[in-house]
């Protein structure tokens, strides 16, 4: 079973591997149990033992009956949970089905409903807006950069 997972290390059996996840992992107030992957990046999915994902390998050692073919969804949304209640596979249609929509953007600005499509844009106006404002200046900059360095100034 462990032959299917990519990335994994060969030297790990299953028992090794439950240990390895359950010495790496934190139980919060929640319910989630959050494993301590190689980033110090939280709510993030997380790399283990290897290069392989901690919350497949967990599925496969906690759950079982792994299929390579879909994909392994956290029920409870946070990405670096490795609790087996939380884990189920679904398809990839199910998985993009089941994203929720969030209706401000990752800086708290409220995002638009895009009349096309009927869903919430990608990227709100405000943050659009103030990522062209930074580009153009760093354009600038290196025109005057360049310019200077050819000894002309405008």
């Amino acid at each position: 079973m462990l032959s299917q997972l990519r990335g994994l290390s060969r030297h790990f059996t299953e028992e090794s591997l439950r240990a390895y996840l359950l010495d790496r992992a934190v139980r919060r107030d929640d319910g989630c149990l959050i494993v301590r992957g190689y980033g110090e990046r939280r709510g993030v999915h997380q790399k283990l033992a290897g290069r392989a994902w901690a919350h497949i390998a967990a599925y496969v050692v906690f759950v079982g009956g792994y299929d390579p073919q879909l994909r392994v969804q956290h029920l409870c949304g946070a990405a670096d949970c490795i609790e087996p209640t939380h884990l189920r596979q679904v398809s990839h249609a199910d998985n993009c089905r089941s994203r929720a929509q969030q209706p401000r953007c990752r800086h708290g600005h409220e995002r638009e409903i895009d009349p096309d499509t009927g869903r919430y844009r990608r990227v709100c106006r405000l943050c659009n807006s103030a990522a062209q404002q930074r580009w153009r200046a760093r354009q600038a900059a290196e025109v005057a950069a360049a310019r200077a360095s050819h000894g002309r100034v405008s």
